[in-house]
């Protein structure tokens, strides 16, 4: 209720919503110097500040003037599964109360965090368990930073991050704007986190026509084909299936403007009984020849209620080997974090039968 004869205050803007020209734009308005925009841009990316308060290198009256006006809006909360296998899962509580997942993978020498750009996705494919939530909505490209900023918080002692895959909740290419820009400001380098694109992967489950988005970026780009039939990919995908055929993105990959030393990532969910046969595998081979092109094959992580199955190692070896025979790099991934549903594939909200059992797993809520 608005007190009797008060005003109602106006909303703080959230500092973290704004790109490099709305920090110049409030930093203008303030009548400071232009090199302010970048100190609290350092702050906020590059040392992770949670309060205007911490950002020592303005005064003190300065930092009171912004934090009149302006707020470091960061995730209500968040909630880190630990799988056996050291993976964990991030699951961050927004400010409308909706959840979003991240996933920090280690492997050997690598450390890998999979973001998140929609909560859900606007997409359909059945042995997704993102896809069965239906789309809540995009991320913003501040909420997408947040999932990175608070993993970096989470790393422990020697640790650091070696590389990033935009694959995890959502279809990046649906949200592009937000992903665009939170690219720019993870690979800046003067105030942002200062990434090499190198080490940054977006995946797609085949938006044809926005593949050329991406190439500006300089990112690694991976197409999750799954099918090698437009019949097949129809009942497997049948939203992406519905916007490009199988002909028109393996033509949009054709034409995609690859660096000489850069390649295209297929990767290709490995479904007992459905697509994992010897023929699936030799029509995968003509589909991808002539493109500068590995394959990763990734077997079914099962969630529950999907009717699907994982196929035997030994059936995965065989298509592995066929693709392999073919002269062309294929690699089987594996599968990190399945006990606390976060292997790829598995993202999204639990089922409440499943819950209780991920509660032992709960490392710690920050």
């Amino acid at each position: 209720m608005r007190p009797s004869g008060g005003a109602v205050p106006p909303t703080r803007r959230n500092l973290l919503s704004l790109d490099e020209q709305g920090m110049a734009r409030l930093v203008k308005k303030f009548g400071w110097p232009a090199y302010r925009a970048g100190q609290i841009l350092r702050w906020l990316y590059q040392r992770r500040a949670r309060t205007i308060s911490q950002m020592t290198d303005l005064s003190k009256d300065d930092r009171a003037r912004l934090a009149s006006e302006a707020t470091i809006g960061r995730a209500a909360s968040c909630t880190i599964f630990r799988s056996a296998d050291r993976t964990k899962k991030l699951v961050l509580t927004l400010e409308d109360g909706l959840e979003v997942e991240a996933v920090l993978i280690p492997d050997d020498n690598r450390l890998t965090l999979c973001v998140s750009t929609q909560v859900g996705c606007t997409l359909d494919c059945g042995f997704c368990l993102t896809g069965t939530m239906g789309l809540k909505r995009n991320l913003k490209s501040h909420e997408i930073l947040e999932q990175i900023l608070i993993a970096q918080d989470q790393l422990e002692p020697g640790q650091h991050i070696t590389n990033m895959v935009f694959m995890g909740m959502g279809e990046p290419l649906a949200n592009l704007d937000a992903l665009a820009e939170a690219i720019r400001r993870v690979t800046n380098k003067s105030w942002g986190l200062g990434w090499s694109p190198r080490r940054i992967t977006v995946s797609t489950a085949g938006m044809a026509s926005r593949l050329k988005d991406i190439a500006p970026l300089e990112v690694n780009l991976a197409i999750s084909l799954n099918a090698t039939t437009d019949a097949q990919r129809a009942k497997l995908m049948p939203a992406v299936n519905g916007i490009a055929s199988l002909k028109t993105l393996l033509a949009a990959c054709r034409r995609y403007p690859l660096a000489p030393t850069r390649r295209l990532t297929f990767e290709y969910v490995l479904l007992a009984g459905v697509n994992d046969q010897e023929e699936d595998a030799r029509r995968l081979v003509q589909l991808v020849r002539g493109i500068m092109c590995k394959v990763n094959l990734i077997p079914f992580n099962p969630f529950p209620g999907s009717a699907f199955r994982r196929p035997s190692e030994h059936d995965v070896l065989v298509f592995q080997s066929i693709i392999r025979q073919a002269g062309i790099d294929v690699f089987i991934r594996k599968s990190r974090g399945c006990d606390v549903l976060g292997a790829c594939g598995q993202l999204g909200n639990l089922p409440s039968s499943y819950q209780g059992q991920t509660l032992t797993q709960i490392e710690s809520r920050c």
